[in-house]
């Protein structure tokens, strides 16, 4: 876009997080995704005349958690409210919400820039309630079906500040939130089935200028991907219409994946549209800080946490340990080998290589995964006692491994797997190789270094890869170099 530098993207993002309850935010109805549609459902979830709502502890327990997680002042009164409006699958026509008293208030998520300096990003505020039915419009091609089984269902939503820049910044940030509260256990984080959605509101401005553009509210999105998708395509459709001489119009718009274009859906609605006003059949709940105190001892390691640890006291790369710690249950079988273990290097270099290609590949998850910790880490002390190469150990021993009890040791014994390193045996091998390649001996003493290769190659092949490759490569460089 020719524009971009004329133009800057001013992002909010709003993140609603549905809650791993048991049961719903307000009903005993079941919490459970996937079940025949209209069946998780009861009177209260409905809204029948003389029914009461009644508040599900774990949802205050879940959203504290979240709050004590990015940094957030908790409050202590929390009144609940009705937001009032009219979709087919809202059975009751209103949500029970907060609006002048959500929960949490402050805090940040962390991401990166495109330069990848570390940036933060404010929060507004969480606040609870609950989700509306589904309208399904796929199925039949003459009608929208609803399926009121997520009515109900609990909910936080992570409003931020309008303080993200760019598509990028949106994605890192979405990804951010998503790790968070897997981490902590709140939410699956699945955005395909809808348990983590996004409304991005996206407006442009002159660069420099301190007024924001009118902002639109782009929804339906349902995967990172496409939430950066949308934001591309609305700042730079934004920024064409203002080179039109079009105004911007306050409104929302849903984001087609097919085509990745957004379209007009309706003008957007104010605050007061929504006639919002105390929920009459809820009374306010006190947190207390003995509770905070109690929630807060629940935190696992949050993901920085873990890359600080990784980094300083680990000494692993910035890049392994963002890989590492990109799965809460991935980092844990980590920090679970490093008690066994203490080249930390080759354990990460392990579980971000080997361990999770299979996991990739076999699509298991990590909790379902045959091989220990400790039988890493005992496969790891093969390499380090100079008894099997690296890629013996992940490529052979590995292998059979996942589907033996057996010690690393004991496959590597049976499979004739443990290099030699006795010098004598490995020296008989480099002579013998040397004095095959008289040509290429000169060639390397003439200052072509990288035939080393080519005589390791050998050397290899001469041992049938049992060779030291660290001795092996000691022995050939001495009996070039003479």
């Amino acid at each position: 876009m020719r524009y971009t530098d004329k133009y800057e993207a001013v992002i909010g993002l709003e993140v609603h997080a549905q809650l791993n309850t048991n049961t719903k935010a307000y009903s005993s109805d079941e919490n459970i995704y996937g079940a025949t549609p209209n069946t998780k459902t009861s009177v209260v979830t409905l809204g029948h005349p003389g029914t009461l709502p009644v508040s599900n502890s774990k949802v205050f327990e879940y959203a504290v958690k979240m709050g004590l997680a990015i940094g957030s002042s908790i409050r202590e009164r929390n009144e609940y409210a009705r937001k009032n409006y009219f979709y087919a699958d809202l059975p009751k026509g209103y949500q029970i919400t907060q609006d002048t008293t959500p929960i949490c208030n402050g805090g940040f998520i962390e991401i990166k820039d495109k330069n990848g300096k570390e940036k933060q990003i404010e929060i507004t505020r969480i606040h609870m309630e609950e989700d509306a039915g589904k309208s399904i419009h796929d199925l039949d091609p003459f009608n929208t079906l609803v399926d009121l089984n997520r009515a109900g269902v609990p909910l936080i939503e992570i409003v931020s500040e309008p303080e993200i820049r760019s598509s990028e910044e949106a994605y890192s940030y979405i990804q951010e939130v998503r790790k968070l509260v897997r981490y902590i256990g709140v939410c699956d984080g699945n955005m395909e089935e809808g348990s983590l959605r996004c409304d991005a509101n996206v407006s442009v401005m002159l660069k420099g200028s301190e007024v924001f553009g009118t902002k639109v509210e782009v929804k339906n999105m349902n995967s990172s991907s496409n939430v950066k998708k949308a934001i591309e395509f609305e700042i730079n459709r934004q920024i064409e219409s203002i080179e039109k001489g079009e105004e911007i119009v306050h409104e929302t718009r849903s984001f087609n994946a097919a085509n990745g274009g957004t379209i007009s859906m309706r003008h957007k609605e104010e605050s007061n549209d929504y006639r919002y006003f105390p929920e009459p059949d809820l009374q306010p709940v006190i947190i207390t800080k003995e509770y905070i105190e109690k929630v807060k001892k629940t935190l696992p390691l949050l993901p920085k946490e873990l890359f600080t640890k990784f980094t300083t006291k680990f000494n692993l790369s910035e890049y392994d340990s963002n890989i590492l710690i990109e799965e809460k249950e991935i980092a844990l079988y980590f920090l679970e080998i490093t008690k066994h273990s203490n080249n930390y290097k080759t354990a990460a270099n392990i579980v971000n290589g080997a361990i999770k290609s299979y996991l990739n590949e076999n699509a298991i998850h990590i909790s379902n995964f045959s091989i220990s910790p400790k039988r890493i880490a005992d496969l790891i002390l093969l390499i380090d006692d100079g008894k099997v190469s690296n890629s013996v150990a992940t490529s052979k021993i590995f292998t059979e491994m996942l589907n033996s009890d057996e010690s690393p040791e004991n496959i590597a014994k049976k499979n004739n797997l443990i290099q030699d390193s006795d010098e004598d045996s490995l020296n008989e091998f480099v002579k013998e190789v040397i004095s095959k390649y008289p040509d290429k001996v000169e060639e390397y003493k003439s200052g072509k270094k990288g035939l080393i290769g080519l005589f390791m190659g050998e050397v290899m092949k001469l041992s049938k890869g049992k060779a030291d490759p660290k001795l092996a490569n000691k022995l050939v460089r001495e009996e070039l170099e003479k």
